[in-house]
C-alpha cells in the first residue's frame, strides 16, 4: 500500500468490547482519523474546505476484519487516496499492529464533493492545485504503473 499517510494511534480500553477486542464500530473512527491527517499532511483543513463552501460527505463505508486489535495495542492507520474522478473521491485503509506489522483491517470509504446545498461539484475542475497534492497519495495502481 503506497504511497500512504500513516497515523499512529494506542488503542484505549473504551474502544474494546466484552472480549477485548476493538470494537467494529471503532474502525470507521480510525478511518476518519486517517483521511483528515493525510488531508492535513497536504496542508488542506476539512475546516478550510468547509469555508469555501466544500464539503465531502461520506457515501459508502466498507471494511473487512483480518484479525484483532487489543488494548493497549500501537496501531498504524495508512490511508492512501484509491480514486479521483469528477465529484467522487475514494480513500483505502489498511490497519496494522506496529508491534509485529500484522495486518488488524483493511477498507475503504467513497465521499462526494459537494456545495452546502449538496449538489456535487467536480472537484478536479475547481481545485485543480488541491488535486495535484492529493494525487501525490494516489495508490500506484491508480496512477497506471
Amino acid at each position: 500500500m503506497e504511497p500512504y499517510h500513516e497515523e499512529q494511534l494506542r488503542v484505549r480500553y473504551q474502544e474494546t468490547d466484552q472480549m477485548g477486542v476493538v470494537h467494529h464500530s471503532q474502525y470507521a473512527v480510525w478511518f476518519e482519523v486517517g483521511r483528515t491527517g493525510l488531508i492535513r499532511r497536504l496542508g488542506i483543513s476539512y475546516g478550510e474546505l468547509e469555508e469555501k463552501g466544500m464539503l465531502l460527505p461520506v457515501v459508502d463505508l466498507s471494511c473487512r476484519f483480518v484479525a484483532p486489535a487489543r488494548f493497549d495495542d500501537v496501531v498504524g492507520v495508512r490511508t492512501q487516496v484509491r480514486e479521483m474522478r469528477g465529484s467522487k473521491l475514494t480513500f483505502a485503509y489498511e490497519v496494522v499492529r506496529l508491534s509485529d506489522g500484522g495486518i488488524l483491517a483493511r477498507g475503504q470509504t467513497i465521499h462526494l464533493w459537494v456545495n452546502p446545498d449538496m449538489k456535487s461539484f467536480n472537484f478536479e475542475r475547481t481545485q485543480p492545485q488541491w488535486c495535484s497534492r492529493l494525487r501525490a497519495f494516489t495508490c500506484k495502481s491508480e496512477q497506471g504503473e
